[in-house]
């Protein structure tokens, strides 16, 4: 449509656009890009050789390997808790519905601070079932499996709010006509429901990464900041920082910064294979995250 074709409340003078334009580009450059290109310029600001040293420390290297293993863990089960939400949500009516729906927003509305502070009443010395695990010699806070829970509670409605939206776009009806040509429940699952939705699963999967590997709050409370042992990459940036190891702080937290730019771009990379999918399939387009499954996947 041009401008000459649009309502008269839709229409703007040019300058209009340029200003808020560049209130936009403003926006982003001095709270975006100016942090982003100081976090890699005070990385190297002393040097290679003092950036890969700080980078192979040993308690980095343990801070690295834990951030990974705590996202390898926390992506799967939120993989697995979303899909089975989601389906639960879009393909069933049951009493309590709308609390699940409820629940699983609840991690959105609670200050990770505070999350974790739950599981240290839950899990500590002092908490609630801190007796019967020192009796049964397991500990959780201030131990990996502390920091696995807080990081699975900070994660796990992306992969499921990005789902049910999807699944309820999608429908039932190409599940039902499955079942009456005899298809089990797996056979449904496997060659019906999940071709329609993998982008959109996919793309919960890329912010549940995301949020599990950046995740300060819960972790910082549960974990007891022990280097070399439960440190994340957030924490150990935070103590190196407070210990004035400015260029090692920085450059760790370039790895960080790295991790993030290759999710923003496997995200970009997720939305063009939907805008890929809707024009093949001659679809409208939607919300990046929903797109794919309305329909089979052609592909």
């Amino acid at each position: 449509m041009s401008a000459s074709d649009r309502p008269a409340h839709l229409t703007e003078p040019r300058w209009v656009r340029g200003v808020l334009l560049a209130v936009a580009l403003g926006f982003l450059a001095l709270f975006l890009l100016v942090p982003l290109a100081a976090v890699f310029v005070e990385a190297f600001k002393k040097g290679w050789q003092l950036y890969l040293d700080a980078i192979i420390e040993p308690d980095a290297l343990a801070a690295i390997r834990l951030t990974l293993l705590v996202a390898a863990i926390a992506l799967p089960l939120n993989l697995v808790f979303g899909v089975a939400a989601a389906w639960a949500v879009t393909k069933f009516q049951f009493r309590g519905k709308q609390f699940l729906v409820t629940l699983i927003d609840l991690p959105f509305s609670v200050s990770p601070v505070v999350a974790g502070l739950v599981f240290v009443l839950l899990f500590g010395t002092q908490g609630w079932f801190g007796g019967w695990l020192q009796d049964h010699d397991i500990k959780i806070v201030y131990a990996v499996p502390g920091i696995v829970l807080a990081s699975l509670f900070v994660t796990f409605p992306f992969v499921a709010r990005e789902l049910i939206p999807l699944m309820q776009a999608q429908g039932s009806e190409e599940e039902q006509a499955a079942l009456t040509l005899g298809a089990s429940g797996w056979q449904i699952f496997w060659r019906v429901t999940l071709p329609n939705i993998k982008w959109g699963l996919l793309y919960g999967a890329i912010l549940c990464n995301a949020r599990a590997m950046g995740e300060f709050g819960a972790v910082s409370v549960v974990s007891g900041q022990i280097r070399g042992l439960t440190n994340t990459m957030t924490l150990h940036v935070e103590i190196l920082y407070n210990e004035y190891q400015y260029s090692a702080a920085f450059a760790v937290a370039s790895l960080l910064a790295l991790l993030a730019l290759v999710t923003l771009v496997a995200k970009n990379v997720v939305e063009w294979r939907n805008a890929r999918f809707l024009k093949a399939a001659d679809l409208p387009a939607e919300n990046p995250g929903q797109a794919a499954a309305i329909k089979p996947a052609v592909a």
